[in-house]
């Protein structure tokens, strides 16, 4: 359940970003992910992405492992 809620925050952010940049498909996220522990589970990649695919279609979702406890949107693509 962590993993989805993270993958909500996310999805809010993308489909913000994409409103005001007029785009209609995101291709591609790319994300940063350090150790985020959450009700004393850590969030995997694996599943952050599933739950990011399954509440919106986007075709590549790239999850880069970072030092520390905290998470970043690099880059958002799309047409």
């Amino acid at each position: 359940m962590h993993d989805f809620h993270l993958a909500d925050q996310i999805v809010k952010l993308v489909k913000d970003y994409a409103r005001q940049n007029h785009l209609s498909q995101i291709t591609e996220i790319v994300i940063e992910l350090g150790e985020i522990i959450e009700h004393g589970e850590g969030i995997r990649p694996d599943n952050l992405k599933y739950n990011i695919k399954l509440l919106m279609p986007v075709k590549k979702i790239k999850i880069k492992k970072i030092k520390g406890d905290s998470w970043r949107l690099v880059s958002i693509d799309g047409k």
